[in-house]
Parts: structure tokens; C-alpha cells; sequence
């Protein structure tokens, strides 16, 4: 388990934890990339393999395709971070996607940045290193940054440090997570944005309206405004007087049942009538259709 100390240091960003190798993570522009490899090493990619740690399950096909063909043609500019185990094989910690590209490439050999770290140590630098990459859907996001919360007690404002956003962000980023499964689905499948379900999060036909949203293509402004006519406005009610406590107990005396009486601002209001069988509702009818009863 990571000790307070490195915990801490993380807080401060992935430099902090990863030193000099944290060039590794944060991709930078080419233009920076001529020193990087150097405290690399080249090894055989066939003693390369997938983390089961990593948090990421979908890779996109066509960007492998394009960064496979960029790597055909410039090799792998960032070494993979790996770390060795008892076979003699080495498990990808940060770099999964260059490792496929680089298969796809026809590569044989990969540069690596060989690190030693136990399991929790792996899954926080995945984890990390994942929510700094662009291409993750919202919920995707979502799921990583809750992680690193639960399984490694880190706060929104530490979080916020690690990658570099907003502390209202990462709060809002992190509500999505109450949507139903259906609605996260659809961010997740890109089928609809985190934009178009933010106004949704509480709505109690959340999914109605999502399905409604994708069915006629809406923008997010025209969410909001479809959300905002659904919210039906509570009828207000004012504190029951003396005068309408008064009718109650005096309703409740005569017919031996719980009245309760709700009275609205405009005038409008209830009297709702509890039976508790069959032979209360019977009393209630025959009592109503005498008009003179009360």
C-alpha cells in the first residue's frame, strides 16, 4: 500500500511520485520529445503484456491505426513504464495504447522505463495516467476519478492537482455517476454527451428524456429547455390555521376516520379522507351521499 508520504506526493503531481520518469505519463509536443528517451531501455515486445490493472477496456480501432502508422514512421517517442516480474516478463503499467500500435506497426522492439512498485502503486499510476489522456469518455473519467477516491482516499482538491483540473470539474465530472446505467451507457458508446445528461442528474424520467434527446437530436441549450418544461412546478401549500385544524378534528369526530385538510396560496386545496377497510369506505360513501350529514 502506498505510505502517507507518497500518497501526499501524488497530491502534488505525477512528478512527484514517478521523479525523473514522469515524462512517461504526460505526453508533450515532439517538439520536446528528442531527450526522452534517455535512462530507457529497448526490449522484445513479445515479453510485453497487459496490465490487469488497467482501468481502460475500449481502444479506438482508428486512432490505434493512426498512431500505428505514426510509429512506423517515427518509432515510439515515449518508452513504455513497465514493471518485471518473477518470469522474466514485463507488465505495462502506463503506455497499453503505444504498446498496441506498436504491434500493429510490426515493431519488435519497444523502449521501457523499468520501475519497481506493487499492485495498489500500479492501479494509481494507471488510473492517473489514463484520466490524463484526452480521448476517455466522461464516464469513463467519472469511474477513474471515484476510484482513486475510494481505493486511495484522495481528495477532489488533490485530484483537481493530479490532472490538472478544476475543482468544480472534477465535482461535476463525478455526478454523473448517479445517472442510471442506461444514460451512462450512452456517454460511454459516444452516443450522447456529458452536456446533453448534465441537466438530467435528479430528474426523476431521466432515461425518457435522454431517449428523447437522442431520438430528435437536440443540442445542449435545447436540453436544458426541454428539462426546465418537464420539472412540473409543486403546487404551494400554506401552514394549516387554527380555523382548518379545528374542521379536521371536528370532521374526524363525526366520522370517526383521519381527515387531513391542504389548503393552496390561490384558495385551491384538499380534503383526503383515510379508511382502513372496507367497511370505513362503505361509511364514507353512505355518509357522502346524505347531504345534510355533516
Amino acid at each position: 500500500m502506498l505510505d502517507s508520504n507518497k500518497r501526499k506526493s501524488l497530491g502534488r503531481g505525477l512528478g512527484a511520485l514517478l521523479g525523473e520518469d514522469s515524462s512517461v505519463i504526460r505526453e508533450t509536443s515532439e517538439a520536446k520529445t528528442e531527450n526522452r528517451n534517455s535512462g530507457a531501455e529497448k526490449i522484445s515486445i513479445d515479453l510485453l503484456y497487459a496490465s490487469q490493472f488497467q482501468p481502460r477496456l475500449d481502444f479506438d480501432e482508428e486512432a490505434l491505426d493512426a498512431l500505428s502508422v505514426s510509429i512506423k514512421e517515427k518509432g515510439v517517442l515515449q518508452p513504455l513504464l513497465v514493471r518485471k516480474n518473477n518470469d522474466g516478463k514485463y507488465e505495462i503499467i502506463a503506455g497499453e495504447r503505444r504498446f498496441r500500435a506498436a504491434k500493429k506497426a510490426g515493431l519488435t522492439e519497444v523502449p521501457v522505463i523499468i520501475k519497481e512498485m506493487d499492485d495498489k502503486e500500479v492501479l494509481e499510476v494507471a488510473l492517473v495516467e489514463n484520466l490524463l489522456r484526452e480521448n476517455l469518455s466522461a464516464i469513463e473519467e467519472a469511474e477513474g476519478l471515484q476510484r482513486l477516491i475510494n481505493e486511495f482516499s484522495h481528495t477532489q482538491e488533490a485530484l483537481s492537482e493530479i490532472i490538472g483540473k478544476s475543482r468544480s470539474y472534477i465535482a461535476n465530472t463525478l455526478r454523473l455517476l448517479v445517472l442510471p446505467l442506461e444514460i451512462q451507457q450512452m456517454v460511454r458508446n459516444g452516443i450522447i454527451t456529458a452536456g446533453h445528461v448534465r441537466p438530467l442528474i435528479g430528474i426523476e424520467n431521466a432515461v425518457e428524456l435522454a431517449r428523447k434527446i437522442v431520438e430528435k437530436g437536440l443540442n445542449v441549450r435545447q436540453v436544458e429547455a426541454l428539462v426546465k418544461n418537464n420539472k412540473k412546478t409543486p403546487e404551494k401549500t400554506i401552514k394549516a390555521n387554527d380555523d382548518i385544524i379545528d374542521i379536521e378534528k371536528n370532521i374526524n369526530k363525526k366520522l370517526g376516520l383521519k381527515v387531513k385538510i391542504s389548503t393552496s396560496k390561490n384558495g385551491s386545496g384538499k380534503v383526503i379522507l383515510n379508511y382502513s377497510n372496507i367497511a370505513q369506505l362503505d361509511k364514507i360513501i353512505d355518509i357522502l351521499s346524505q347531504s345534510n350529514t355533516l
